[in-house]
């Protein structure tokens, strides 16, 4: 009887954290390019591509995040991670906000 109790608990828990993970919008990548990006050695690059991720709509106050890393934005993207930060009523709301994420 303990057992079926434990893991019907167990069973509400992941439930439970998988629906606070999708509670913000989908993260969107695009890339940015710059032409004829002028270096300051004086070089020129025919062409600067950026990628980065958003998260929510660019009507919303910027915010860059920075990951710090010489990764990618999906590790800001993981489902605790991210819910714990861009969710409704977390620190940088992505219904209040527009995440920028750009990858090197």
């Amino acid at each position: 009887m303990n057992y079926s109790r434990a893991a019907l608990s167990i069973a509400l828990a992941i439930i439970s954290s998988t629906a606070l993970a999708a509670d913000y919008p989908a993260p969107k990548q695009a890339d940015w390019v710059a032409r004829d990006f002028k270096l300051h050695s004086g070089e020129t690059m025919p062409e600067l591509r950026l990628h980065y991720t958003t998260v929510g709509e660019p009507g919303g106050q910027p915010v860059l995040v920075l990951h710090g890393s010489g990764g990618s934005a999906a590790s800001m993207l993981t489902p605790g991670f991210a819910a714990e930060l861009f969710g409704s009523g977390q620190p940088l709301d992505a219904s209040k906000y527009y995440i920028i994420i750009p990858d090197g």
